[in-house]
Order: structure tokens, then C-alpha cells, then sequence
């Protein structure tokens, strides 16, 4: 007898914070909804075929306004486009592959120039041997300091911690 009062209880607590917490969680109000609504019949956003669900709009596009698009670029900006991508060999070539002409004749393109210094190719290739971070397996991207971790341990650890130097130096 208890444990059914209790739950008889619980089930009108329950149903008490639930009717106010639907309450509180409104929304839309009814002027809102009834908008949207307008906004739906207006351009055939409401389903005509209950069966398949169509839209109105694809069941009778001649009575719904074409959807508006946006502007894309302008014929010049798409002329425009298209010399700097025929330029740069960015053309595809070949539809099968999507090979671009720059891929089937690199000679005719010039190749793109490199940004390092040659001090900062030789710095950053003494840093690679150092750590041991040079690959030895092409097929795993295996590294030397990955094969011999033994060699590269302390020349890792000085590497990524500077204040490691000290200690190894000692």
C-alpha cells in the first residue's frame, strides 16, 4: 500500500514539473508559426502528395517563383580565371586520369622556385642526421632514429629539449 501511494506520488510530481517545463520551452509563438507557414504555402514548401511526399513546388513548378539564386562571378572574373589556369598549366588535359597539362608537359611550365636559402637547406639536413630523422624505408616511412633508437636517443632528447644539452655536454 505505501510503495503504491509513493509512486502515485512520484507520477504526479513527474507529470507536474514536466507540464511546466513544456510550458516554458514555448518556442515559436502563434503569430511566428502562422508566418512561416505563409512563407511555406507561398513557395510551395508544403508537401502535396502525401503518399511520396513531394513538395507543391515539384508537383506544379509552374505556380511557385523560381528559388533565387545567388550572383557568381562575372564573365570577365571567369575569363579571367581561366587565362591564369591555362597559364599556370592548371587546365585538365585529360579527363580519364584528371592529369592537367602541366603534369603531361612539365617543360613547357615553369617550376615553382623555393623559398629556403641554401644555408637553410644545409642547416635543416645536419638537424635531420643529428636526430636521426632521415627515412631509410620508403615503403613504411621507417626513420634512421625509428631503426637505431639507441644511436638517436640522446641527440632526440637534446633536439627537443635545449636545456638537455647540459646535461649531455657534462
Amino acid at each position: 500500500m505505501n510503495s503504491a501511494k509513493f509512486s502515485a506520488i512520484v507520477l504526479a510530481v513527474a507529470a507536474v514539473a514536466s507540464g511546466s517545463a513544456f510550458a516554458a520551452d514555448s518556442g515559436l509563438t502563434r503569430a511566428q508559426v502562422k508566418a512561416e507557414l505563409a512563407a511555406a504555402q507561398r513557395t510551395g514548401n508544403v508537401i502535396a502528395n502525401s503518399e511520396s511526399g513531394a513538395l507543391a513546388k515539384d508537383v506544379s513548378p509552374n505556380l511557385y517563383p523560381a528559388a533565387y539564386t545567388t550572383e557568381g562571378l562575372s564573365r570577365a572574373q571567369v575569363k579571367a580565371e581561366l587565362a591564369a589556369a591555362q597559364e599556370a598549366g592548371d587546365v585538365i588535359a585529360n579527363g580519364e586520369t584528371g592529369q592537367t597539362v602541366a603534369e603531361l608537359n612539365p617543360a613547357q611550365f615553369p617550376a615553382t622556385l623555393s623559398t629556403k636559402t641554401r644555408a637553410d637547406v644545409k642547416a635543416e639536413l645536419a638537424l635531420a642526421q643529428r636526430t636521426g630523422d632521415i627515412v631509410i624505408n620508403g615503403e613504411t616511412g621507417e626513420t634512421l632514429a625509428q631503426a637505431y633508437p639507441a644511436r638517436y636517443a640522446t641527440d632526440n632528447a637534446v633536439a627537443q629539449n635545449p636545456a638537455n644539452a647540459q646535461v649531455s655536454a657534462r
